[in-house]
């Protein structure tokens, strides 16, 4: 294996994993943002209102794009990993 095809390995497990973060961390933003509206706008200043939400909100979106992110990871796996270990 040259340096030119471990490069393009890490490149594409980059990309998937920037595929796999971004449903999560845009949502966590869009939900941070709401609840910091929402405190500014009543002045309530309480740490557990802004994590709780997000919290809840992360694992609502890592369980409804659970099987698209498998699926990503399963293909990487099977088109770029394994036949590079398999020398082929």
């Amino acid at each position: 294996m040259s340096e030119g095809d471990v490069i393009d390995v890490l490149r594409e497990g980059l990309w998937i994993s920037l595929l796999l973060s971004l449903p999560i961390l845009g949502v966590t933003l869009v939900v941070g943002l709401v609840i910091g509206l929402i405190q500014a706008l009543t002045s309530v200043q309480e740490m557990t209102l802004t994590f709780v939400p997000k919290m809840a909100a992360i694992v609502v979106v890592f369980w409804a794009t659970m099987g698209s992110s498998a699926t990503l990871i399963v293909g990487f796996f099977q088109d770029q990993i394994v036949p590079r270990i398999a020398g082929g």
